[in-house]
């Protein structure tokens, strides 16, 4: 999926800011929407991926509902968007389960355990509440092991052979995540280890989760075979209802963290450009996967530029990108703007030495900008105790 150039006009904005750029959120939920059609699928949002609540208006327009991994998310998906909220996590609270089931339609054990010890909560609620089991694919194309939830010894999902005699009575459903920005083919090679794995079970349940993961709205996803081979599962299991749950693919390439330059240093060979904004504390994503975000204006390094290591204004030692050119030579107060920074950003950001936390706003249609959150010393001190 191509997006459009964006329009955002960062004079308006402050800095540090992450910026949600509503026309590029609206095409994405258009595609997806589109995807859930073909495929006959139902697609809803990944709270873990995308939580900006201030986007939910326009989100619940083509989703139908949330998925959480939490009590709080839970709520959030409740009170905040509406619609539908299921829930996933790999092990609950006992002082939180109850709560989870009431605010729920949907809830996915990670545990045959799990499902015996909550069994009797469960079955009070079994005229509102389906509940569903986490199983282990035994496959992913995720190379990162941080990510990658079928490494061997994985704590997530029950394997195939705790389940050779069937599903206990009471689990209406199966749960898999298994992908990470992943396309159609990891998709299709998913439900092949799902129906080879489980297939004795697949005819006898209500629902099947496919998770997040699914880069639907990704230049090189290939939807007309993602919802082909969907349609082809569904065919041979009619009694499945699919449920898909991205975050990444609805908040992809949607918006930017705005930053500006404090100081440039030169303490040996190459420039360091300190920004306003942290690596370790504000895009983490960018350390654990690793990965090297774009920067607008900007490219990867080469032999015989003049590179600038791209640095945040924490103390960790690490707390360094990598290395840019940029057209002219970097001045402090310039601005900074990294780019698709919506997702798994915000909902895993800190606030690490106290550093100033990103505001967050939106781009809106109109060309106008919304700023809908600063953050100072009173959320930073409330977090401490």
């Amino acid at each position: 999926m191509i997006k459009a150039p964006s329009t955002i006009e960062y004079d308006k904005i402050p800095s540090p800011c992450f910026v949600l750029e509503e026309a590029h959120l609206r095409a994405n939920l258009e595609w997806i929407a589109e995807f859930a059609r073909m495929a006959d699928v139902k697609i809803i949002l990944a709270l873990k991926g995308f939580a900006m609540f201030g986007a939910f208006d326009l989100v619940r327009q083509y989703l139908p509902g949330t998925t959480a991994s939490s009590l709080n998310e839970a709520l959030l998906g409740a009170r905040e968007f509406g619609g539908q909220v299921h829930a996933y996590c790999p092990a609950y609270p006992e002082d939180e389960i109850e709560e989870i089931c009431d605010v729920c339609c949907h809830v996915t054990v990670n545990s045959l355990g799990q499902w015996e010890r909550f069994r009797p909560l469960f079955e009070a609620r079994r005229d509102r509440l389906s509940v569903g089991l986490r199983v282990n694919p035994e496959y992913s194309p995720v190379e990162t092991d941080l990510y990658n939830p079928c490494v061997p010894g994985s704590r997530l999902g029950a394997r195939a052979h705790e389940l050779s005699n069937g599903l206990p009575e009471g689990i209406e459903g199966l749960h898999v995540h298994n992908l990470c920005e992943s396309d159609s083919h990891a998709l299709a090679k998913t439900l092949e280890q799902m129906e080879k794995l489980y297939g004795h079970i697949l005819g006898d349940i209500r629902w099947l989760n496919l998770g997040g993961g699914h880069l639907i709205t990704g230049d090189t996803y290939d939807r007309e075979h993602g919802a082909a081979v969907l349609r082809a599962f569904r065919e041979r299991f009619p009694n499945l209802e699919i449920i898909m749950e991205p975050g990444s693919a609805i908040a992809w390439r949607t918006g930017v963290l705005r930053a500006r330059v404090l100081d440039v240093l030169k303490p040996d060979k190459r420039s360091i450009a300190m920004l306003d904004v942290s690596i370790a504390a504000h895009m983490p994503d960018c350390l654990e996967m690793p990965y090297k975000p774009r920067i607008v204006g900007a490219r990867d390094a080469g032999e015989g530029d003049d590179s600038y290591a791209v640095g945040g204004l924490t103390c960790l030692a690490g707390d360094v990108i990598g290395d840019y050119a940029f057209d002219s030579p970097l001045q402090v107060g310039d601005d900074v703007v990294f780019d698709d920074m919506m997702h798994y950003t915000m909902v895993k950001t800190t606030m690490f030495n106290g550093v100033r936390h990103p505001s967050i706003g939106i781009w809106r249609e109109n060309g106008t900008f919304d700023l809908l959150r600063e953050f100072g010393y009173e959320d930073y001190r409330n977090r401490l105790g």
